[in-house]
């Protein structure tokens, strides 16, 4: 597949964003902190913040990053940042003003799966990129589509029951997208985003639905 840019300057597009957004991306690496310290206290009530955590997650990929910078190099960029808007629209839209999400943590398969990938995003994706010769600016930080939607993927399999489908749409979309990335500009942990794609997939079906984690137990009053 043909490219409207080369590999250096889509290198160079991380490089200027890393050091214009500087410290957004710790700020963001916070952020998903705090989502896997509530996902692990598993509190109904996190939910909607759990939730509308990532949705800002979604919010930023789209207008820090595809709207204000990949669009000078990528036309699709207009198109990709839309998409991402809608995935934060539908993750504040179920999760946070209906409510309709609840986290915890799990034993089960989909427990598992969604710790192996948050794991990836946060520090196999950064320490695989050094490995392979990546050096900061010039690095896809969190907060940038690939690692945030493993992350994002992995996130929702710590939902109680089944989560719902709409939700899963974009980032299976972008899976499939960057995932392209691996192969032609030679970003190897962007393959993650495969795995995490099919996972995705499954978790839309009964193959990893049917369990539910065990309801936290009710704070005894003092």
């Amino acid at each position: 597949m043909d490219l409207p840019f080369t590999k250096g300057e889509f290198f160079a597009l991380f490089g200027r964003y890393n050091v214009d957004v500087w410290p957004a991306q710790v700020a963001l690496q916070v952020k998903a902190l705090a989502v896997l310290a509530l996902v692990w206290r598993g509190r109904p009530s996190h939910g909607r913040w759990v939730a509308g955590a990532l949705a800002l997650l979604w919010a930023w990929m789209a207008v820090a990053y595809h709207f204000a910078y990949f669009t000078a190099i990528n036309p699709a960029a207009w198109a990709f940042g839309a998409v991402s808007l809608l995935g934060a629209l539908l993750l504040a839209w179920i999760g946070v003003v209906r409510g309709r999400l609840e986290f915890a943590r799990r034993g089960d398969l989909r427990g598992w799966t969604g710790g192996a990938l948050v794991l990836f995003a946060l520090l196999a994706y950064p320490l695989l990129g050094w490995a392979m010769g990546h050096r900061y600016p010039e690095v896809p930080t969190f907060g940038l589509p690939c690692p945030t939607t493993i992350f994002t993927i992995g996130t929702l399999l710590f939902a109680r029951g089944a989560v719902p489908r709409s939700l899963l749409v974009v980032p299976v979309l972008w899976s499939a997208v960057g995932s392209s990335a691996a192969f032609t500009l030679g970003v190897y942990q962007d393959l993650g985003l495969l795995v995490a794609g099919v996972v995705a997939v499954m978790a839309m079906t009964p193959v990893m639905t049917s369990r539910r984690p065990t309801p936290p137990t009710a704070p005894r009053p003092s």
